[in-house]
């Protein structure tokens, strides 16, 4: 019985990442369970002694491909590569991201899908997005507890552009401005102030 177990989870857990994985590259609803199953190496038939529903799967390969930030700030805690501001929108506004949307940020890659989906999806998301802000803000106010305003709302604006970067710069078929696109919000949301300024005084 607890081989059976075992192996049980193993296979849960295989196709929780298969899912997760092309969800993002093709969207919750350009994949089919039947293609899932296959590349699983499963049959149709045996989904549903893991999931009860294909939206119990969409929020359980969601959930799955979340909390990237969260991983770096444990990693950190425990001796790894310190997490910055700086870090965080650098990484997330780097080509590389944008070129794998399979295993990149499925805020980006399913934005509008989340948007169409069920309840315990939109919850798993919204508590992501809201944990993001949060920590964006800490990073951004430092131990300056008088700036915590100012801070959770250039974190909102942050996480915004850094969606929305991605997004658009996947969308262009012009490589150049893609690049162009990530290089220049990065610039905007590490020196606004500098880049304001040096805007204003061009005109």
């Amino acid at each position: 019985m607890g081989h059976s177990k075992t192996e049980k989870a193993k296979t849960h857990k295989r196709i929780v990442a298969i899912a997760s994985k092309r969800f993002r590259e093709e969207g919750l609803a350009g994949v089919g369970i039947a293609d899932l199953m296959k590349e699983a190496g499963l049959t149709v038939g045996g989904f549903y002694k893991h999931f009860d529903s294909r939206d119990d799967l969409v929020a359980e390969a969601v959930g799955s491909a979340l909390g990237a930030w969260k991983r770096q700030v444990d990693a950190a805690a425990s001796g790894g590569p310190h997490v910055t501001y700086e870090s965080l929108v650098d990484d997330y506004l780097s080509e590389a991201h944008r070129d794998q949307p399979g295993t990149g940020c499925p805020v980006v890659a399913l934005a509008g899908d989340i948007a169409r989906s069920d309840r315990r999806t939109r919850a798993v998301v919204t508590r992501e997005i809201r944990d993001s802000i949060a920590l964006l803000a800490t990073l951004i106010r430092g131990t300056n507890e008088e700036d915590k305003g100012t801070a959770r709302s250039q974190a909102i604006l942050t996480y915004c552009a850094l969606v929305g970067a991605i997004d658009v710069a996947r969308a262009v078929s012009d490589q150049q401005l893609s690049r162009e696109i990530l290089k220049t919000v990065a610039q905007l949301l590490k020196n606004p102030l500098r880049e304001a300024t040096s805007a204003t005084s061009e005109r």
